[in-house]
């Protein structure tokens, strides 16, 4: 009998995207600026570690408006939020900076213009999710929520002529496909968006997941719960043919049952996870026997976002 080779699939791209690492250095260059405390409207983005990094630098995480006091900086998260939200931060004379991910706010706009043009919106995506809230709030009297391809059945629109779908960004390519064939076989009218809501990194992640996935006996995803696409990744990782999948936030949470008999462990993480997470579960993984480490890419990502434009003018004003 072979001594059994143990080895790690090493999914990239993983963690951070480019809306996530905005949104970060977003409260980080605020904290910089203008000194803790900086509140925080709902978690800057959804991960737990990166949450009690930033309250440990003076980062005070509130979920509504009228938790922050009369006058202080208040940022909101990268999910994004409806205009009444920055309404309200007015009437309380905050200083709003929007970190809101800028294919988020692609989303908004594209609500907003369907709506002026008296559309139907059939907006894909999970009841609840930050991100729905928000953009749902853009055009309330006009969008309607799809929660996945079951839902389609129960949907009504005024004028079958006249309906557009949105999607939430962070949801699984393929099951947004499928709500999409349902909507269209009930409204054969249906349009699609200019651009496909679901953002790159989303699609990247999943992608390689896809291709590691078959080849693995068990595959790890790093990320937090409340974490829509991290969620999305071990729920491909199992339709993709991994014999199983777990999330986890940390290393110290991996059953090491899990890893009995397994040869080729795949290891991934959220778009909202740093590296060091990913770092300490290689190391982990190591210390039981698998330190053979194969990086395995898809695609190379580049994409980066400005800083909101009120960082952006006062890191320049202090130094000048």
């Amino acid at each position: 009998m072979g001594i059994m080779t143990k080895r790690v699939l090493l999914a990239r791209p993983r963690g951070y995207c480019a809306g996530v690492d905005r949104a970060v250095e977003t409260v980080e260059r605020a904290l910089e600026l203008y000194g803790a405390p900086i509140y925080v409207r709902k978690q800057i983005v959804h991960n737990k570690h990166v949450v009690q990094t930033l309250e440990r630098k003076g980062a005070i995480f509130v979920e509504e408006n009228d938790e922050v006091p009369e006058g202080a900086t208040v940022i909101f998260s990268a999910h994004g939020v409806a205009p009444e939200v920055h309404e309200q931060a007015k009437q309380r004379n905050l200083r709003a900076i929007d970190a809101t991910c800028p294919l988020v706010t692609k989303v908004h706009q594209e609500a907003r213009r369907y709506a002026r043009d008296e559309y139907d919106i059939l907006l894909i995506g999970h009841e609840g999710h930050e991100e729905v809230v928000g953009t749902s709030g853009e055009a309330p009297e006009h969008i309607t929520l799809v929660d996945g391809p079951d839902s389609v059945d129960d949907v009504e629109v005024r004028d079958p002529s006249k309906v557009v779908w949105l999607s939430q960004t962070t949801l699984s390519v393929d099951e947004t496909l499928q709500t999409v064939d349902r909507l269209k076989r009930k409204f054969p009218g249906l349009q699609s968006p200019p651009s496909d809501d679901i953002c790159y990194a989303t699609q990247n992640r999943q992608q390689v997941v896809k291709q590691i996935a078959p080849d693995c006996d068990v595959l790890l995803v790093i990320g937090s719960r409340n974490s829509s696409n991290s969620v999305r990744l071990r729920e491909v990782a199992l339709e993709a043919g991994a014999r199983a999948s777990y999330l986890v936030d940390f290393a110290s949470e991996i059953d090491d049952g899990w890893l009995v008999g397994a040869e080729t462990v795949g290891l991934t993480s959220g778009a909202s996870v740093p590296e060091d997470l990913i770092e300490q579960v290689v190391g982990h993984l190591a210390e039981r026997g698998y330190a053979d480490v194969e990086e395995i890419t898809t695609v190379q990502e580049r994409q980066t976002f400005a800083l909101p434009r009120e960082i952006k003018r006062d890191l320049a004003a202090r130094n000048t």
